[in-house]
């Protein structure tokens, strides 16, 4: 799958993880951002933070790890948006989502449709797209010329099949996890088939050219070319969950740019998410030569 230049959009939510051990920068789009930042790609991020305290101290984040704040919008009246994340003994994570927020509310702009058409990838989720007002600004901006992936991103109750049928129409990429696979498979009654059935039957039904599929300490899954590469993960010892799939997408894309064979792609994603997944919160400072030596299973 070629794709056209290695500037890279992403688009969606921005907001404060409120762990715990405290609040961290958080939002799965801001996450892979910020990775693929790290790692050394051009990346920019649309979203919205509110005329608050809170959302200066993102944008000054952002600023501080090198991304781009000019396709950060501001919102006079919704507020910067904070979830609470609970972890259980096994320190896998769920959240607690308000509404509305900030970024329940992206505009589109000719600046933001400029530069989605200008991009070589445009990666977004469904998360943001629970409320009317951002999901036609995306589903706008993903009329354009590059390669579009989504990363899905299924939260109770934000996970509306009408809504991700139609971003699924406008995308070539497509994320998920085991969990969100037999969703999809429940709403056509495949649920009975085994992994690899589903994804055949998933690529040829939303007419996706490429499908990875995380499996949590299993390991992941990467269907392209009509093939398979399958990974079973590292092991690690995991402080949270949280961003672990953020980083592992941000490592897949950042492989595939660099024209790494899928399965070496698949490895480096993998080693990626584990680093992260051994840190606490989503973004924890990136140290390559850490993701090396769980590559070389060091």
């Amino acid at each position: 799958m070629e794709i056209k230049n290695n500037e890279i959009l992403c688009i969606g939510e921005v907001l404060w993880d409120c762990l715990p051990s405290g609040a961290k920068p958080g939002g799965a789009p801001m996450n892979v951002a910020l990775h693929l930042n790290a790692i050394g790609l051009d990346i920019a991020i649309a979203s919205r933070i509110g005329n608050d305290e809170s959302g200066k101290k993102l944008k000054d984040f952002l600023k501080r790890s090198g991304v781009t704040t000019k396709y950060i919008q501001t919102d006079e009246f919704l507020s910067t948006s904070e979830v609470l994340v609970h972890l259980d003994d096994n320190n896998n994570a769920t959240y607690e989502i308000c509404e509305p927020v900030a970024w329940d509310s992206i505009l589109l702009t000719d600046e933001l449709v400029k530069k989605a058409k200008s991009s070589g990838l445009v990666i977004y989720g469904s998360l943001a797209s629970r409320n009317p007002l951002t999901r036609k600004t995306i589903l706008k901006m993903l009329d354009n010329e590059g390669i579009n992936l989504i990363d899905v991103n299924f939260r109770e109750p934000y996970d509306s099949q009408e809504v991700v049928e139609q971003l699924l129409e406008k995308t070539d990429i497509v994320k998920l996890n085991d969990d969100e696979l037999v969703v999809f498979a429940q709403w056509y009654n495949k649920h009975k088939d085994d992994e690899k059935s589903l994804i055949r039957w998933f690529v040829a039904h939303y007419n996706i050219k490429m499908v990875c599929l995380t499996k949590g300490e299993n390991g992941a899954l990467l269907y392209c070319n009509g093939e398979f590469y399958e990974h079973p993960g590292f092991k690690v010892n995991a402080v949270d969950t949280v961003g672990a799939g953020d980083a592992f997408l941000a490592g897949l894309i950042a492989s595939l740019l660099n024209k790494k064979e899928p399965a070496d792609a698949l490895a480096f994603a993998c080693a990626t998410g584990a680093f992260v997944a051994s840190k606490e919160g989503a973004t924890p400072r990136y140290d390559m030569a850490e993701i090396n030596e769980i590559l070389s299973g060091n």
